[in-house]
């Protein structure tokens, strides 16, 4: 049987970290200053952020085919 490919997407979009905590870029913050946002919205959405377990579970056990490396 052929090996299992990583999926390349969450490859660049998540990094799963020792503790098992999955961090991610957060969304919207690319470019804060082209249309109007509040300073509270542009202060949370920079930056990087962590999963949910629930969700991190997902990430790991469905996107990365052999687990996280």
């Amino acid at each position: 049987m052929p090996k299992l490919k990583t999926r390349s997407g969450a490859k660049k979009r998540f990094q799963v970290k020792k503790s098992g905590k999955v961090k991610f870029g957060k969304a919207l913050g690319k470019h804060l200053f082209t249309h109007g946002k509040t300073p509270k919205a542009k202060r949370t959405h920079r930056g990087t952020g962590h999963l949910k377990d629930m969700d991190a579970k997902k990430v790991v056990m469905e996107l990365f085919p052999y687990g996280a490396k």
